[in-house]
This record gives C-alpha cells, structure tokens and sequence, in this order.
C-alpha cells in the first residue's frame, strides 16, 4: 500500500514550491506544447479498420489509478492444462503517420514526461487519452499478441494480429490486488497464477527484477505537494510479466527478420558484483550463493534492511541501451541481462517512441511482409533519440524531487534530524535516508560509516528554488 510522506503544507512553503516547479517546466529542453498542424493531424487520424473481430473478448486494462493514456489491455484463459493470453497493445503505428507533424513532434519528444502538476505527452491527448488509449466500452483497433503457455507457464507458440477489440473494465492496481486477496475475480486469480509461473520461468532464465519502492511527487487537492514512496503490490509484478513476455517475442521476431530495435543491457562486471557483496555484508544481509537474482528475489519485504539492499543493487542494472540491425545480426550477446534473453520495447507505443517502430517491424514479420520502408530508413535514428528523451526524463525527475525535498526539509533548517546511511558514495559522502520528513539525499559523514547505521544531521540550509539541501 502507499506511504504517503510528509507533504509541503504552509502557504509560504507551498508558494514557493509552486513557483521553483512552474520555473523546472520552463526550463524542459523539448516542446511543451503541440503546433495545430499536428494536434489537427491527432484529431483526423484513423488507423486501419481491421478484418479481425475480437470485440466478444472480454478484455480488461490495468493501471494506476487515473490513468488515460491505456497502451494495454489482456484477456486470460485456461487451455487444458496451460493457458492462453492475449495481449492487446494501442495500434499506435495505424494511427501516427511516418513524415507528418505527430510524427515529427514524437520524434522530438521520445517519450511522455511526468511532473508534478501533470504530464507532458508524447502524443496529443485527444490520441494518447482519447481515441488510440485502449478505453474501457468503447470500440479500438489494437494489436493483439496471442500466446499459448504450457502448465508450467513456459511459451509454446504466439501470434501477432491486427483487431478490433473492445475493454469491458478499467481496472487499477490497488483495487485489483484487494480484489486477488479475496478470492473475488477468477480472472485477476487466473493473472496471479501465470505471473507467478513466468516468474518462476524468469529466475530459471537468470533474470532479475529489481522492484524499488516507486517514487512520486504529488499535487494534493488542497495545493500542497507529497513525495509519495511506495513498494509495488503484487498484482504489478504479474502485469509486468505479460509485458515481459510480449517483448521477448517481439524480439524474437525481429532476430528472425534481422530487422529491429533491441533493448540491452550488459551483465554487471566482476568488479560490481564485488561492490554489491561487500554492500550486502555491511549491512548485514550477505549475498554468498545463488545468482544475484534469487538472492534479490529471495529478500524479506518486512524487513527494514531490503530497501538498503535494493539501493545498493541498482548499480548492477544500469547501462541499458538500444542496438538497430537491418540485414545482418550485431555481434555479441542481444540478452538484456535482467531479464535473461533478448528483448525489446513494445508494449507503451502511446508513452514511447520506439514502440511504434518495433510494433509495426513485428507485424509485417508476423504477416510475412518486408519492414515498412519508414521504419527502415528511420530505424538507426533511434538509439540517440532514445538516450536524449531518456536523460530528460532522468533530469526532470530527479529536479523536481529535490525541490519538494528542499521544501519538505525547509522547517527544518538549524535542528538536528536522524538519518540511515543508504549507500557510500566516497570517503565522506553517502546517500541518506530521513524517516520524518521521509527525504533522500546525500549528506556527508565520518569516516568509517557504515551503509546501514543511522547517525544525526544538521540541516544547515535548504534552496527550494534549485532543489539543494547542505547537511553539516
């Protein structure tokens, strides 16, 4: 369940918050608002009626709460003793045209931005929430991956088609995840079921999930802003394992063809493997055997050591990018290393950029046909594209976090407040973790500290403006 943090509540405080977040947005490297050619362009477009009719399918989303931009929706069934599903993704490629003004907006943008007083879409609203998002009762054209499993939840076949569906529910996760806990839906039982078997098919591929606390920055109804920090339920981690496994067999498609666009990312070094060992044993929780993932996988949630453990195993998972092939495999191994074999991004086409590539490469694959030239004389574009929306994102985030910290922290400046070491970061210097107000930050520290121990800080001063805090 969420644990909201403490929230920035005085008028000054909120004033001032407001102001330093309106200046981040207007400081965003990228197109804000949509030119009317292309929200004109959003408001005309129509994908391909498809032949297929899979409106009688009783298919269902599954997000957090509020969301409209819906990229996904699934249906879930027992076949004997193993299972089928279908996967419905936006048929955002029908839709977005190659050389108009959305595509070239999209292409600017790379994926819709996240702030704290709203979004920034990759798509015009009247799109991306309106007529592709993936609606509960109302007519779409989607593509639909349909995949048998065997009893063990291992894939046995799969197919890629253009339809038309029809979402009978919106449903989100905390509700959905009470509703698993009392028996109360045999569908979203029959979710929990396969997403544990394809997890189960993820630790013996070597895979590793690293499910870190979310954090977000929210607008309160009164105008006052909250961190919130919450642990992903369950029901989340099932879900994702659907999308998991429809980028695996979009990947496996476009190996096939040797045409495509893969997610990587490389194996951790030795040399962070022993980083992370030392990590765990300082704090008590020593990784000795197994693979990195069952040793992640098999940590208590209860216990308060874990989110230190995840912190410090982020490491381990940074260096994702993406590799473009036109005819002829790349060298090496194509495995994104967390998930243990090759995988690409093609489930959020209304959220990111490359999507719509890797969907419209894999439905021409799947029906036999040579790749859209668009997407071919586009694809080696991509990677950069990607990277540059990639850190846009990673800067916004991280500022606008650091502002609502620096204003949750502002009452503050002149006590004394405890904090637990999270992670070194030099002889002097380690990330923190503040329980009340709950902020992280870095802060420096005596040397010989630590990951794992709790010592006092001096809030010496806080600019809300530019988002710093100095600790002494």
């Amino acid at each position: 369940m969420p644990q909201r943090r403490s929230h920035v509540s005085s008028s000054v405080e909120q004033s001032e918050l407001a102001e330093a977040l309106a200046a981040l947005r207007a400081q965003i490297e990228a197109p804000v608002e949509f030119p009317p050619e292309a929200i004109a362009e959003a408001e005309a477009a129509s994908a391909p009626t498809p032949e297929l009719d899979l409106r009688d399918v009783p298919f269902v989303t599954l997000d957090p709460l509020g969301s409209k931009d819906l990229d996904q929706a699934f249906h879930l069934e027992r076949t004997g003793s193993g299972f089928q599903v279908r996967y419905a993704i936006a048929d955002v490629p029908g839709f977005v045209k190659a050389g108009g003004a959305l595509d070239a907006q999209a292409r600017q943008r790379g994926q819709t931005l996240y702030l704290a007083d709203g979004n920034i879409p990759l798509h015009p609203p009247v799109l991306s929430e309106g007529r592709a998002s993936l609606l509960p009762d109302a007519d779409r054209p989607a593509l639909v991956w349909t995949f048998s499993l065997d009893a063990d939840g291992a894939k046995t076949d799969f197919r890629l088609e253009r339809a038309l569906i029809r979402s009978r529910a919106q449903l989100d996760y905390i509700s959905a995840q009470a509703s698993v806990d009392r028996d109360a839906d045999p569908h979203l039982a029959l979710l929990r079921e396969i997403g544990e078997l394809r997890r189960a098919q993820e630790a013996e591929r070597g895979g590793a999930s690293l499910n870190l606390p979310d954090e977000e920055v929210v607008l309160r109804d009164d105008g006052s802003y909250d961190i919130e920090r919450r642990r992903p339920l369950p029901i989340e981690d099932w879900n994702a394992q659907l999308s998991l496994m429809t980028g695996m067999a979009a990947a496996e498609l476009m190996i096939d063809g040797k045409i495509g666009v893969l997610r990587t990312m490389p194996q951790p070094d030795e040399r962070a493997f022993e980083r992370f060992r030392r990590q765990t044993e300082a704090l008590g929780r020593p990784w000795t055997t197994g693979r990195y993932g069952e040793y992640l996988r098999a940590l208590d949630t209860a216990d308060p050591l874990t989110l230190p453990v995840l912190e410090a195993a982020a490491s381990l998972f940074r260096g994702a990018g993406y590799i473009t092939f036109d005819g002829v495999l790349p060298g090496g191994d194509l495995s994104q290393a967390a998930i243990g074999a090759p995988y690409a991004h093609a489930t959020a086409p209304l959220r990111r950029l490359v999507d719509r590539w890797s969907l419209a490469i894999c439905l021409a694959a799947a029906q036999g046909d040579p790749a859209p030239q668009w997407a071919r004389d586009s694809l080696a574009e991509l990677p950069a594209l990607m990277q540059e929306s990639a850190q846009r994102a990673s800067r916004l985030d991280a500022d606008t976090i650091n502002r609502v910290e620096a204003a949750l922290l502002q009452p503050f400046v002149g006590q004394t407040i405890d904090a637990t070491v999270i992670e070194l970061r030099g002889e002097d210097r380690a990330a923190v973790q503040i329980a009340e107000p709950a902020v992280t930050a870095t802060a420096p520290v005596p040397a010989g500290t630590a990951p794992g121990s709790t010592l006092p800080l001096r809030v010496v001063e806080v600019d809300v403006a530019e988002g710093t805090i100095e600790f002494r």
